[in-house]
């Protein structure tokens, strides 16, 4: 299963120390160079960048072609863009993308959105991340999202067990997503 990924899933992955259920949920995980720039940036975590200094061989640097890009995503900041452009080039499985504007415009590009939380619940029902301590650690970062949609995960896991929120993911309505991710 390829994935392509934007900038904002890959940091808070690697913040948390569960970067590694990347390779073990997706065959492939591929970035643009503009997402590269920005996991190299000297403004993002130094944790980030220590990793992305030898990224490891599971990731790989795609460009996204010169196809202009639609209209929808010109308005985005280039490692959303790109991500955009470079999924649906490669026919990307799953674009892993957290920013709502960006979100918004892949879903109406048609392509498969996943975020953070998506990754999460994947590798939760698979048996490969403790999601309790995840969003434990998660909350020590500068992630945004409602707190209610945290409650709602944690407590839909411990109710439902994660094979039910995995069958939410990635095929779901809009509004499911948005409350799932």
């Amino acid at each position: 299963m390829i994935a392509v990924a934007d900038t904002s899933p890959l940091c808070y992955l690697v913040l948390i120390g569960e970067i590694d259920l990347l390779p073990a949920l997706f065959s492939e995980v591929l970035v643009p160079p503009g997402v590269a720039a920005e996991l190299a940036d000297p403004r993002a975590p130094e944790a980030v960048q220590e990793w992305w200094r030898e990224p490891p061989a599971w990731v790989r640097i795609v460009d996204p072609g010169d196809e202009p890009p639609p209209e929808v995503v010109r308005r985005l900041h280039r490692g959303e863009r790109e991500a955009i452009v470079l999924a649906r080039r490669v026919k990307a499985d799953i674009l892993l993308l957290d920013e709502k504007a960006a979100r918004g415009a892949a879903k109406a590009l048609g392509l498969p959105v996943m975020g953070l939380l998506g990754v999460l619940a994947a590798a939760s029902a698979q048996g490969l991340v403790d999601v309790v301590q995840a969003v434990e650690q998660l909350r020590r970062t500068n992630f945004r999202v409602a707190p209610a949609l945290l409650k709602d995960l944690l407590q839909r896991a411990r109710r439902e067990g994660f094979e039910a929120v995995l069958k939410k993911v990635p095929h779901v309505t809009p509004d499911e997503q948005d409350r799932l991710d």
